[in-house]
């Protein structure tokens, strides 16, 4: 049989060519190269692990005490009763009201939002999603065969949101505003207004507010209020997890919440029963969200001070180097720099120069859903500030030379 007889047979679902993850895949392109003997400095992943920092003590220490104590089984699809509790009791504290009933334990903040937008929206459906925005966004909905509007976020304004042209955007057919905040890719932390604003749209159009909150706590002047909070009767679905705030996303361990909205009733009925679906999320990990919400956070203090001084290196060192301007982050491990490419180049064009040229790994905008002539990139900057110096040498150099050429 021929090899187009066998793919003829066994076709691949059209879904898939329009699925991409550009944070995972641009990582083929270094496989090659560090197989050839070069180093390469994975600056595309935002993996605290990666770069040394470890979960608190007291989560591991549940965590065992969790296996040892025999929780090998299925547990509940919506996550184990003092999981629920914690998230609840912390997002009350902090002015989002919310009861264990209305909190679904997941696999990460990744599956949370799949699960959430899957309750929410049908093919043809619309969700506003931040312009540049996080690729599983646009991923999902296109698994979904919902269409993503984005509203743009402004560079020149600190990466805040563009609410006219949000507002511009909503039709009929829209169902859900993501607002991603801290924000993942550009380190931007929206101001009170901007979020006030941001639910006051939702309700005014009848929307539910998908908020990504995964760096809540790592707002380098201290923890950033669930946008809930401002609003707490609003229509809010919150997600968060134990893979940045508490350094530990190789336990897949996150959880969503939901408003005391009463109309979110059915939504979270439907969560419940697509969690149902999936079993439920890996049984160990969840012992360690109690541990890590009602436990020692001090450990949250310190890593804010190394991120925030790894924040002020990258963008001082890249905002001195020619034909690139950096927004500087106010949280999270991201910066967003802009290269003032020539005409006829792409920021994928950039990002795999430099790669071949130097080893540094970083992401195209476009991955992120900006114009690839606008020379966007992301860089994580989870590296010991001395390991950022040799990168920002790397990227100066290496600019000079494709901006001249």
């Amino acid at each position: 049989m021929s090899t187009t007889r066998v793919e003829a047979l066994f076709p691949v679902a059209d879904r898939v060519s329009h699925y991409n993850y550009a944070i995972r895949n641009i990582v083929a392109e270094a496989r090659p190269l560090e197989a050839a003997g070069r180093r390469i400095r994975y600056l595309n992943v935002g993996d605290p692990v990666a770069f040394g920092f470890q979960p608190p003590a007291h989560m591991v220490a549940a965590v065992e005490q969790a296996l040892r104590d025999g929780h090998h089984g299925y547990g509940p699809s919506v996550g184990i009763a003092s999981a629920r509790e914690a998230v609840a009791r912390e997002l009350s504290t902090r002015g989002f009201p919310t009861s264990p009933e209305r909190v679904v334990v997941s696999a990460g903040t990744s599956e949370a939002i799949d699960l959430a937008l899957s309750a929410l929206v049908n093919a043809g459906d619309e969700v506003l999603v931040p312009m540049p925005t996080y690729s599983l966004y646009t991923a999902v909905l296109s698994r979904l065969d919902v269409h993503a509007r984005f509203y743009r976020t402004d560079e020149a304004n600190g990466w805040m949101p563009d609410l006219d042209h949000l507002r511009s955007l909503i039709t009929p057919a829209t169902r859900v505003l993501v607002v991603i905040d801290p924000n993942n890719p550009t380190g931007a932390i929206y101001t009170p207004a901007i979020r006030r604003r941001l639910l006051e749209l939702a309700i005014e159009h009848h929307l539910v507010v998908l908020a990504d909150e995964v760096y809540g706590d790592l707002g380098y002047d201290g923890p950033v209020p669930p946008i809930g909070s401002l609003m707490p009767d609003a229509p809010v679905i919150s997600c968060s997890s134990l893979s940045k705030g508490y350094l530990a996303p190789g336990w897949r361990t996150g959880w969503l919440a939901i408003s005391r909205h009463h109309q979110l009733d059915p939504v979270l009925a439907a969560i419940q029963k697509l969690a149902d679906g999936r079993l439920c999320s890996t049984l160990p990990m969840q012992y360690a969200v109690a541990a890590a919400l009602n436990g020692d956070r001090s450990h949250q203090a310190s890593f804010r001070t190394a991120l925030r001084a790894r924040a002020e290196l990258t963008a001082r060192r890249l905002n001195a180097i020619d034909g690139i301007t950096c927004v500087p982050p106010a949280a999270a491990f991201y910066a967003m720099p802009r290269v003032a490419l020539p005409p006829g180049r792409t920021d994928a064009d950039y990002v795999l120069g430099l790669l071949r040229a130097t080893g540094v790994l970083t992401v195209y905008g476009s991955g992120f859903g900006t114009n690839p002539a606008d020379g966007f990139l992301r860089i994580v900057f989870l590296a010991q500030p001395a390991e950022l110096d040799e990168v920002c040498d790397a990227i100066a150099g290496f600019t000079r030379d494709y901006l001249n050429r």
